[in-house]
Order: C-alpha cells, then sequence, then structure tokens
C-alpha cells in the first residue's frame, strides 16, 4: 500500500529514537545509493571524519548499467552490468549501510524512519533517483503497470531488468520491435539513441526479418540522425515529435495523434519523473501551471531543498535550474559530482565555514557507429553569472577511432565512491 503524505510524515512518530543526531557527533543521513548518494557518503567520511554518515537504500547492492547497451547486443568483450553490495563498500569507506525503505520523513524533527529505526539527522540528503509514469499514457491499474515492466521493460531505469531485456532482444526472431523514448528530461539523454543504433546493427547483422520501429517524443539527437536514418534505413522507422496517447497491453498495439502501432517485441520507456519519496515528503517543484512539474524543488548551484535548508537533492531526480538550458543532464556523473559538492558543503558547516559552490560538470562517451567505430565524447561544463544565471557549454568531439576511452572514464568514476 502506498502511503498517502500526511500518513508518510507522521509516521515519523512511531518508533522509539534510534541515536541523538542533535548531540556531539553529528549525522547525516543519505537516502538513496545511486552515482549520488554513494559519492556523498563516500566524500564526507573523507572531510569530515568526526559527522557520522548513514547511507539507506531498500535494496542490498549496487548496480550500474553504464556501457551496458553493447552488453545487450552480445558484443564481445563488453562485461556484465557490476553489482556492489552496500554493506561491503560501507565497511570499505567507513559509513553506516541501513538496508531499510524509507517510510517516513518528519523534517520539522529532523527525523527519517527506516525499518525499525527512527534516525535524527542534522542534514538529510536525498538522492531517489527516478520512477517511470505509465499513468502518462493512461495506464494506471497497478496490475497492468507491473505486468507492462516484467513482460516490455526498456531497462532505462531499473538496472535489474537488463538481464532479462538482453533475453528478449535474443530470441527476437521478427516482426516489429518497439522502442520508445521517453520525453525530455530523462536519464542519460543519448542512451536510447546509442540502444537505438545497436539494436539496428545487431539487426542487420543477424540477418533477423524485422524493424525497430522507434516512437520519440523528442526531436532526433543531430549526432544519429544519418546513422539511424540512412546507414539503418532498412531496420528502423523512426517516428519523431511522436506523443504516446494509449497502449492495449492486450492487443499489443500502442497508439500515438496519427498511428496505431502493432508489435511483436517491445523496449517500454514511458515518461519519468521524481521518485515517490520527493512525492511524499513535499519537495516537488510545482509547474507554472500550479501542477507538479514531476521533478524536485531544489538550489541550481548549493541543490538545497527550496522547503528546507537541512536537506539536500541530488541526482537524477533534481528539478530546472535555468531558464536558458532547464535541467542539469540527468546522468552518473553529474549524480557523483553533485555529491561531491554536498559533501563539501556539510564538512564545511560543521566548521562554520563557507565555500563557493562546486557546480557538475559531465563527460559521456557514447557510440556512434560500430562498423567502422566510431564515438562521440559530450563534454558539459557550467558556471554561474554574477546575477547567479547559470549557463551551459557543450562541447561534441568525434572519435573515429575509439580504444577503450568509455571503459577509462567508468574506472576514474568508480573509484571515486566504490
Amino acid at each position: 500500500m502506498t502511503a498517502t503524505r500526511r500518513q508518510f510524515i507522521c509516521a515519523a512518530g512511531l518508533l522509539p529514537l534510534v541515536g541523538i543526531g542533535h548531540a556531539a557527533v553529528r549525522r547525516v543521513v543519505v537516502i538513496g545509493g545511486g552515482w549520488g548518494g554513494l559519492s556523498v557518503a563516500s566524500h564526507l567520511r573523507d572531510l569530515a571524519s568526526g559527522i557520522e554518515v548513514v547511507l539507506i537504500d531498500r535494496q542490498p547492492a549496487f548496480v550500474s548499467f553504464a556501457l551496458s547497451n553493447r552488453w545487450l547486443v552480445g558484443m564481445a568483450g563488453d562485461a556484465a552490468p557490476q553489482r556492489h553490495d552496500y554493506a561491503t563498500l560501507a565497511t570499505r569507506r567507513g559509513y553506516r549501510f541501513l538496508h531499510a525503505e524509507v517510510t517516513a520523513l518528519d523534517r520539522a524533527a529532523r527525523l527519517v524512519v527506516a525499518g525499525n529505526e527512527r534516525l535524527a539527522y542534522d542534514w538529510l540528503v536525498i538522492a531517489p533517483g527516478i520512477r517511470e509514469d505509465f499513468a502518462a499514457w493512461g495506464v494506471d491499474d497497478p496490475a497492468t503497470v507491473a505486468d507492462l515492466r516484467r513482460q516490455y521493460s526498456g531497462a532505462l531505469v531499473n538496472g535489474a531488468d537488463l538481464p532479462a531485456l538482453k533475453q528478449r532482444l535474443a530470441a527476437f526472431a521478427g516482426g516489429d520491435l518497439l522502442m520508445t523514448i521517453p520525453p525530455a528530461p530523462y536519464r542519460c539523454p543519448p542512451a536510447p539513441y546509442e540502444r537505438a543504433m545497436l539494436i539496428a546493427w545487431s539487426l542487420k547483422t543477424r540477418k533477423i526479418p524485422g524493424k525497430l520501429v522507434i516512437v520519440d517524443p523528442n526531436p532526433l539527437m543531430p549526432a544519429f540522425r544519418s546513422i539511424l536514418l540512412e546507414r539503418f534505413k532498412d531496420q528502423i522507422t523512426y517516428l519523431d515529435h511522436a506523443q504516446v496517447r494509449r497502449f492495449d497491453l492486450a492487443r499489443k498495439t500502442l497508439s500515438t495523434e496519427i498511428d496505431e502501432i502493432r508489435f511483436s517485441e517491445a523496449l517500454l520507456c514511458p515518461p519519468q519523473q521524481a521518485a515517490g519519496l520527493l512525492w511524499q515528503a513535499g519537495l516537488i517543484l510545482p509547474a507554472e501551471s500550479g501542477r507538479p512539474s514531476g521533478w524536485a524543488a531544489q538550489g541550481a548551484s548549493d541543490f538545497r531543498s527550496n522547503a528546507d535548508p537541512r536537506v539536500f537533492i541530488i541526482g537524477d531526480a533534481c528539478g530546472r535550474v535555468s531558464p536558458s538550458f532547464g535541467y542539469y543532464p540527468k546522468t552518473g556523473h553529474v549524480a557523483n559530482r553533485m555529491g561531491l559538492a554536498v559533501a563539501r558543503q556539510i564538512a564545511a558547516e560543521a566548521t562554520g565555514k563557507t565555500l563557493p559552490p562546486l557546480l557538475p560538470e559531465s563527460v559521456c562517451h557514447v557510440l556512434s557507429s560500430v562498423d567502422p567505430a566510431e564515438s562521440i565524447r559530450i563534454e558539459t561544463s557550467y558556471r554561474e553569472r554574477s546575477d547567479g544565471f547559470l549557463l551551459q557549454q557543450v562541447t561534441q568531439k568525434r572519435n573515429p577511432n575509439p580504444d577503450g576511452e568509455d571503459r577509462a572514464w567508468a574506472t576514474e568514476i568508480y573509484r571515486d565512491f566504490l
């Protein structure tokens, strides 16, 4: 049963207090063990050894699916998604891990309830990730949503779905293979296009009599235009600016404003939004219409919640930060950098100091062609004007001879928090 916001907040008073977060030993509670949560927990132990750090996640292990697209189509030499036990990471890095689901949050009392513990905190970092919004497609029955995820998950959100997706792609023998791309913003913007290119390459290489039908509500990324529309024109039907209106699981059809698409197999990636914890805690940013935007309300450079200076929100759940470019890219590299920035701020505050903001940055290596091999390095950086306006700079560089740069990048990032 899903708790209402009132139930979620009130439940914080039902369990005995564990520890005294507001006494001599101060405590940071980190909710969510992804790239951002692991980063802040790890860096806090290095920057402020006197602060107790508790990391909470409902899963027992961190599963990374960086570089997983090639693994999905069976390209030689690409390893399966990595799995790291949180308990082992916590012991190695010096923080505490609590394997539990957060069931209540009382910001007024600075308390988090998770499992059988009621944790007081001095600072709270929420890095809950994102969730899929099937209701945007008119599918809100929990049983139907569960069936869609079980049968046709696109595995852009849940890394645990990747092995089953790999098996489905290997078993695909022909027909129409439907792939939907979420409307922006969504996790790892180039990933669906890289995946589409690799699936098309696999269909062509294996001589599968089928087509990849891509339903994309966004404009096509320029770097992939010629690859998808020309090189794989016999393997791909691409529908851009196409909004999904209805989905019929029984008939295996998807309807847009114009088309009704029947499919044999599907990779369904519905719209994304911030994870439920932020909705339950009342930390979602209202849109101009007054309705929820779907994303968190936090500062653009300090990542503090707009509602509570003791709460930081980092990672994919973050909301709009600039009228110029909208959102930070929802990538692991950005989340990792946010974690470091917040750890620095908390460590400084614990000693009565202030630090200038550390803005995110991101590097992304995307495979744009298999034969001949080619990749694209996408670098994103930010600077803040004197009036607080945030500016973004994006550079793309083609690499006609990729030689493990993406693996080297992943290894360096992992070393930061694993």
